[in-house]
């Protein structure tokens, strides 16, 4: 009996010592100086407590503490949850480093985001293969805890050639998205927020993983595509060597327009928007178009696509409401022509007098 208290003390004693340790990293003069110190509190908090307790019984267990299959039991089971603890605590030790590292790559803004954003998409899918693998090898470590499993480990190595291929033909397309994505993230052709346009459809990367894409639409929808669609079909990134977009907007105006004065209007405009990225900018005609109409495009740019549809928004707005307030003449027209004959009487000349009586009328 003494025994088992002495495990219960000393299982207690490691869950107080990590909540110590915590403390410690959540106290001011530790926390604000390392920047360790809040991811490690955030992910390993718990996965410390169950790896301390369980390591803390797994070492102080002594056989004879218990009888008979019950005591098989708790030996299998310590040595189960050891493992599997042990691989939590890891997993999680890991993301909380890597998040330091995506935290300050979220922050770089400017000439910089792009290389940033490929970084972060290649530290995510890294760090999920990485568990992937040692979750597998915890897994191969639980199943050779049981003996009958580990009698057949040398028959099992044997056949692992004609296994791997048969999983592999059976697995073609789950491995062919890992191996896609793995290429989309190296290839730096995709990164996690930039722009596409797919299906007709513009978003953003909103997560990427090895199997899937996930597309934040500009309605707040989600579109999920599997990675292998982006190395088979064609799809827009407007966001591949920087942010920078060129807006156009499209007047269609009658043959009277000032082009001169609209010129002048569209370049005041931009110059008071703080959309606008100070660079680029033009007012040309860019066609003739029947019904005596011109089809004006302006051009102008911004920092990135978002801004560039809220600049050519309100732009196209302060046009119209410029032309309709000083040259409402300009508006488009449609021009009709009449090749009817003139009557004589539009021309001028009185038409001839009724020649039925009173009562035929």
């Amino acid at each position: 009996m003494s025994r088992w208290i002495i495990l219960l003390t000393s299982m207690m004693a490691a869950a107080a010592c990590v909540e110590m340790v915590r403390r410690a990293l959540r106290w001011r003069l530790i926390g604000e100086k390392w920047v360790l110190a809040a991811p490690l509190v955030r992910r390993c908090t718990w996965p410390g407590f169950a790896t301390a307790v369980v390591v803390t019984a797994n070492t102080l267990y002594r056989p004879g503490m218990a009888q008979g299959q019950v005591e098989d039991a708790i030996e299998q089971t310590l040595s189960l949850a050891m493992i599997g603890c042990v691989t939590w605590l890891v997993i999680q030790a890991a993301y909380a480093v890597t998040d330091v590292v995506l935290d300050r790559l979220v922050t770089i803004q400017g000439e910089r985001n792009r290389r940033a954003r490929r970084i972060r998409t290649q530290i995510t899918l890294v760090r999920r293969v990485a568990s992937a693998v040692v979750i597998v090898l915890a897994l191969g470590a639980m199943l050779f805890t049981f003996p009958q499993v580990r009698a057949l480990g040398a028959g099992l190595l044997a056949s692992a050639g004609i296994a791997g291929v048969v999983v592999g033909i059976a697995a073609q397309s789950i491995l062919g998205n890992l191996l896609a994505g793995l290429q989309l993230a190296f290839s730096d052709a995709l990164r996690l927020d930039d722009v596409l346009v797919v299906e007709e459809e513009w978003g953003r990367i909103e997560e990427l993983t090895l199997t899937y894409v996930v597309l934040r639409l500009w309605d707040e929808r989600r579109l999920v595509l599997p990675v292998s669609y982006f190395t088979k079909m064609p799809f827009e990134n407007w966001t591949r060597h920087g942010s920078r977009v060129i807006g156009a907007v499209i007047l269609r105006l009658d043959w009277s327009v000032p082009v001169d004065e609209l010129r002048a209007e569209l370049y005041r405009a931009l110059r008071e928007h703080p959309l606008w990225d100070q660079k680029d900018w033009v007012l040309q005609v860019v066609d003739t178009l029947p019904g005596g109409l011109l089809e004006l495009r302006a051009l102008m740019s911004a920092a990135d696509s978002p801004s560039a549809w809220d600049l050519k928004c309100d732009i196209r707005e302060h046009m119209v409401k410029f032309i309709q307030e000083k040259y409402p003449e300009s508006l488009p027209r449609f021009r009709v022509v009449d090749d009817r004959p003139v009557s004589r009487f539009a021309a001028g000349r009185p038409e001839p007098a009724s020649r039925l009586g009173p009562g035929e009328r």
